[in-house]
């Protein structure tokens, strides 16, 4: 007996609840006004140019005439016959050698007096570079379209990915008022 009276309620509430369901169903709606809604997006961008840039450069050149060798030439000979005349012996040679050193460093300090063998100069050495920015780049992009439409009489409004035409599709409820 319990079990047929559970069963019975049930039923009883499979049947209201198949009743209290809407009726839904697709209509379409006259559009009165379609309105693009923007949003403002940064698409940034990239600017460049070529510069001119002037660097400094040591710049080595030598001289023009050259160092002279004469001096130390005659300077050693005249040097190594001074020396000569000095001591016996080893110390003889010994004396010519050093006389002949001494009077090379003598004569080229003459000869070469005033000159030195590197001018070292700056020069000026222009380049191309490429130079590059981002810069902001700001757009407006259409982020959807507000939607007015009238179905029945009434005025409804909604957000939409899409402009949708002159009509819009709807879904139509009915069902009881309780």
């Amino acid at each position: 007996m319990k079990a047929l009276i559970r069963h019975s309620l049930l039923l009883c509430g499979a049947l209201l609840a198949t009743s209290a369901q809407a009726d839904v169903y697709a209509d379409y709606a006259r559009v009165k006004s379609v309105v693009p809604e923007y949003e403002r997006v940064n698409q940034p961008r990239q600017e460049c140019y070529n510069e001119l840039v002037e660097t400094r450069v040591p710049v080595q050149r030598p001289d023009s005439e050259g160092p002279e060798y004469g001096g130390t030439i005659l300077g050693g000979i005249v040097g190594g016959v001074i020396g000569n005349r000095f001591g016996k012996g080893h110390g003889r040679e010994a004396a010519t050698a050093a006389g002949a050193v001494a009077g090379a460093l003598i004569g080229s300090q003459y000869d070469n007096r005033g000159r030195t063998e590197i001018i070292r100069d700056e020069g000026v050495q222009q380049r191309e570079v490429r130079r590059c920015r981002d810069i902001d780049h700001w757009v407006n992009r259409i982020n959807g379209y507000r939607v007015t439409y009238e179905y029945a009489g009434r005025r409804y409004s909604s957000f939409m990915p899409n402009d949708p035409g002159r009509e819009v599709q709807v879904r139509v409820a009915v069902e009881p008022q309780s």
